[in-house]
């Protein structure tokens, strides 16, 4: 064939492997529906009659491949029943190799790197399966059936004495680096860091190819590095100009007219509790005696809703970004500085627009009567934790016996809940002490205190009870659509793991019920506490969790022991809280239920972006204790074992919570073999072990920034 002819073939077929893709990923969208081609040419924006034929041509390919079924003539639908053959989604370890999990498969069906073809991270794949050796399952990619994503953050590579060059992926995940030719480098020099976006990967080539979008600044940099983070997880650190506009343009005034149709509390007492850096104060606590000698404390929430209105360019923006993001040196904001600090913010002796849940409670913290709805208040005073502790631990300073009476109701009701099924796991968080350019210059750790337990146990209680009031009446479950916060059972097969490894330190569990087992959860944790052991137990505890999301159907929450609940009381920074308070208010204006199905769209959009915002967090955090130990290079510390896998383990310096890689290919006294039963690793020759858990002596050898990673070295 002329090279010609054969270049527009393979051009020709690439066009319909891309055309291919674009029906998998429509078809896939509702896999039961049936339809034409001119649907399916619709339904990928393929209308004009070239187009068509083009997607007639892929429609045959899919059928010869098996990957669709003709119905009936000229009706097409997903073939489910492809033999050997299963969807799912991708995840690469470090090593190259990766495993897809599977919907309704218990275990994830490993792919060896050879096998991986164009896939990358994240992305849904169809793999072929068969048994290795007749014993275990793994896989093969046949076809990438939609891309996780198209950007991507790395360091720019020129080629020496050529125009063009690679972008190595920050992510190890990323298997592969991406080509940039000649005219798509776009301003960037070599070393620098960047955001590349990959534009298309011909069948039969090594590396995609793309084009660089952004230069962020030199690797290292503390500002390149924070703007990496953010461009890495799509997170955007700037509103759209038109966004800033109409923030601006809301009236901040408070009415007579408005305030007309509230409960006007503002002759009531009312205070914030709030860390002492916190600029936006999203929660306020009132309270005042009765004459009958209850209580009545009410749970004060920014009025979000008033000024977010749904349908409005400002609504869209929150909803897109669905949480605030907070990294160790900034907040990324889900509303613009002009709401979530000024407006919305219940600042101290100014009048606010709030959402109420308003409880009477007598002396045993028990709930008299309750009332839900709008409200303007006037806060009379800002407590830091800080202040609010010392009046709890001194009993002095103003306010002293009104914080204190709230303390003891707040003891009473987290007794209550831990008796009730709650699990209190009180892990402390690391934080960092800046200087003005940013530099850590110390760490400390947040331990929560009395203070802190007295807001959150009335933000459960409010979220609890808003909850109960929408899914039920007279104590039987309604119909009515809400937005939980749900936290499915713990996987049985992990309790039982956890179970007869802490059997090993002498630690019984009961796992006959959901009761028991929270009971014997919250024992173990106290027995541990001060002993060696304490860090590991923990640490396989949490991971013995489900991970808490939102969702549409109540299953309940099962770290907390509510059978219902929301989040209510953080609009500001969380748009599951905002959704929440527009449907508490749709109902009590004696609105019907809306459709369940969008509100479970938005409700695994919010889930989504919050793993999003604790990624980015996490690897903030990562960069800057990387970059407090660079100063800490050579010196010896005593670290905990805090994880454990095939290739080595990580050490976590306990008096700066700095997570460091010991590599077991650097052990040079003996041959080390990872058992997975007992998260450790053995040697053939000596006996020595290394379990999560134990302390060791260990010297910082590596601070890597750009990968935010320390490599440690075990010392005798």
């Amino acid at each position: 064939m002329p090279k010609k002819k054969k270049y527009i073939s393979q051009k020709n077929d690439h066009k319909l492997m891309e055309i291919g893709r674009l029906i998998m990923k429509f078809m896939n969208q509702n896999q039961t529906k049936i339809y034409n081609y001119k649907q399916i040419s619709d339904g990928i924006d393929h209308k004009n009659p070239r187009q068509r034929e083009m997607v007639i041509q892929a429609l045959h390919k899919l059928l010869s491949s098996q990957r669709i079924k003709e119905t009936d003539k000229g009706k097409y639908s997903i073939n489910l029943n492809i033999e050997g053959t299963l969807t799912g989604t991708i995840d690469f370890n470090q090593s190259g190799n990766a495993y897809v999990t599977v919907e309704n498969l218990k275990d994830d069906v490993f792919v060896h790197s050879k096998n991986v073809k164009d896939a990358l991270q994240g992305d849904k794949v169809l793999i072929v399966t068969y048994n290795f050796k007749g014993k275990k399952l793994e896989g093969s990619v046949l076809e990438v059936l939609e891309r996780k994503r198209s950007e991507f953050v790395g360091t720019f590579q020129l080629v020496p004495h050529k125009e063009f060059g690679f972008v190595v992926c920050d992510k190890k995940t990323i298997n592969t680096d991406i080509f940039i030719p000649k005219g798509k480098i776009n301003g960037a020099e070599n070393g620098n860091k960047v955001v590349v976006k990959m534009t298309e990967w011909k069948p039969g080539d090594k590396n995609p190819e793309g084009e660089i979008l952004q230069v962020l600044g030199n690797p290292g940099d503390h500002e390149t590095e924070i703007h990496s983070i953010l461009a890495e997880y799509g997170l955007p650190y700037e509103f759209p100009e038109e966004v800033e506009r109409d923030a601006d343009k809301i009236d901040r005034t408070i009415t007579d007219e408005e305030a007309a149709k509230r409960w006007d509390m503002r002759d009531v007492l009312t205070f914030t509790i709030d860390p002492k850096d916190a600029k936006d104060f999203d929660d306020a606590l009132s309270m005042r005696k009765l004459e009958n000698g209850n209580w009545e404390v009410g749970v004060h929430i920014a009025d979000v809703s008033h000024y977010v209105v749904p349908g409005t360019i400002l609504d869209d923006e929150a909803y897109e970004r669905a949480t605030s993001v907070y990294l160790v040196d900034r907040v990324v904001p889900m509303l613009p500085e002009v709401l979530s600090n000024d407006v919305c913010s219940l600042r101290p002796n100014e009048d606010k627009y709030t959402f109420s849940a308003v409880f009477e409670l007598n002396d045993q913290a028990e709930i008299q009567k309750q009332w839900f709805g709008r409200t303007v208040i006037h806060s009379d005073r800002r407590f830091t934790y800080e202040e609010a502790q010392e009046r709890i631990e001194t009993k002095e300073g103003d306010l002293q016996e009104e914080i204190n009476v709230l303390d003891d109701l707040a003891k009473i009701m987290r007794a209550g809940r831990i008796k009730n099924g709650a699990i209190t796991f009180d892990r402390s968080e690391v934080r960092f002490n800046l200087d003005e350019n940013n530099q850590p210059i110390g760490v400390y750790f947040k331990i929560s205190k009395d203070s802190n337990h007295l807001i959150e146990e009335f933000m459960l209680l409010a979220n609890k009870k808003v909850s109960e009031f929408v899914s039920l009446k007279n104590g039987r479950p309604n119909e009515n659509t809400f937005i939980y916060r749900i936290h499915d059972d713990p996987d049985p097969a992990k309790l039982e793991a956890l179970r007869d490894f802490v059997s090993t330190f002498g630690y019984k569990m009961d796992l006959a019920n959901t009761k028991k087992v929270a009971e014997s959860l919250n024992t173990l944790l106290k027995d541990v506490k001060g002993k060696g052991e304490e860090n590991m137990i923990e640490t396989l505890a949490m991971r013995s969790m489900s991970k808490a999301v939102y969702s549409t159907d109540p299953i309940g929450h099962y770290g907390l022991g509510f059978n219902y609940y929301s989040h209510f009381t953080s609009p500001i920074r969380r748009y599951p809280d905002l959704l929440a308070h527009r449907l508490l208010q749709h109902y009590l204006d004696g609105g019907k239920s809306p459709d369940r199905n969008e509100l479970e769209e938005k409700a695994k959009h919010c889930s989504a972006m919050e793993r999003l915002a604790a990624d980015a967090e996490r690897d903030s955090i990562k960069f800057m204790q990387v970059k407090f130990m660079e100063k800490h290079l050579g010196e010896t510390f005593t670290g905990v074992i805090s994880g454990v896998a095939e290739f080595g383990f990580w050490v976590e310096i306990p008096e700066n919570g700095a997570e460091g890689l010991i590599k077991l290919r650097d052990l040079m006294d003996d041959s080390y073999t990872y058992d997975k039963a007992t998260h450790a690793v053995y040697g053939s020759r000596t006996g020595n072990r290394y379990q999560l858990g134990d302390h060791v002596q260990i010297k910082v050898v590596k601070a890597n920034l750009i990968q935010k990673q320390l490599d440690f070295k075990i010392v005798e």
